[in-house]
Parts: structure tokens; sequence; C-alpha cells
């Protein structure tokens, strides 16, 4: 795996950003900006009318998944939610079905794989150099047999 410096994920992420979001001339950006205000005049229609409107549990790996979706649903105009006793990286969103499936979702995808990656990098990295170089896996040995009977906790 080759490392990323911190200037190369963020341009990994502004490109994954502009293709969802940022067209490149001015022109380009005036009918994103009137495209993007007609998509949510017809998600703010479809919550009106509640056509198609589903309640979707995303049940995230990790923090920064979960913070990347909440921030996601936010900057879409969406408050996600979660009920009492569910897990902290359970995160609830009720919005039109074809937005979760067709927007959403696969926005944050590539963000949060890209992001996974560069966490992983930085990680593997700061262990290396601030604990211990050896960071590969550990060795798997075969289980030592049990006597039948009787059996004690590991």
């Amino acid at each position: 795996m080759s490392e990323m410096s911190d200037e190369e994920i963020r341009e990994k992420l502004r490109k994954i950003e502009a293709l969802f979001s940022r067209p490149g001339f001015e022109g380009e950006r005036q009918a994103a900006r009137a495209a993007a205000e007609r998509m949510r005049q017809r998600l703010g229609d479809a919550e009106r009318a509640e056509q198609n409107l589903i309640e979707m549990r995303f049940s995230l790996s990790s923090q920064w998944s979960r913070r990347l979706l909440v921030a996601l649903c936010r900057r879409y105009g969406y408050e996600p939610f979660r009920y009492s006793r569910q897990r902290y990286t359970t995160v609830m969103l009720k919005a039109p079905e074809d937005f979760i499936h067709e927007t959403l979702w696969p926005h944050f995808q590539k963000l949060d794989e890209a992001l996974s990656e560069y966490l992983s990098e930085i990680t593997d990295r700061l262990i290396k150099d601030e604990i211990f170089a050896g960071t590969g896996d550990v060795e798997e040995v075969v289980e030592p047999r049990r006597l039948p009977g009787k059996q004690e906790p590991l």
C-alpha cells in the first residue's frame, strides 16, 4: 500500500466532492446551483406529501464513518437521528428512497472509502514511527486439542 500525504488525501477528497457538487466553469456552476435548487424543491415536495419517504437505519463500522454520514445528511438538508438504546454508530434517517439510494449512499461510499484508506495509512505510519516498526498481522497458530469433558474457560 502506498502512503498518501495529507495533501494527497485532501486532493482526492476534493476530486470526489467535485464529482458530486462543483462543476468547473461559471456556467456549469450556475446550472449546478439551479439543478440543486430544483432537486431541493423536489425533495421538499416529496417530504411534504410524504411520498416515497422511508426510514432508513445505517449501522456504521466506525465513529469516523458515522461523522461523515451525519455531515452529508445535514449538507443535503436532513437531520439524522437515533432512537434511545441504539448503538452510537447507528444513524437513522427519514428521506425519499430515491435520494438515499441514488445520491446519499453512493456519495457516502466514495468519501468513506477515501477517508478509511487515509486513516489507516496515518495510523500505520504513527505506530511504525512512534511505537514499533513491526505492525504486520499476528501469527496464526493451531489451537491445542482439548480433552473431552469439563472445559476450563480461557
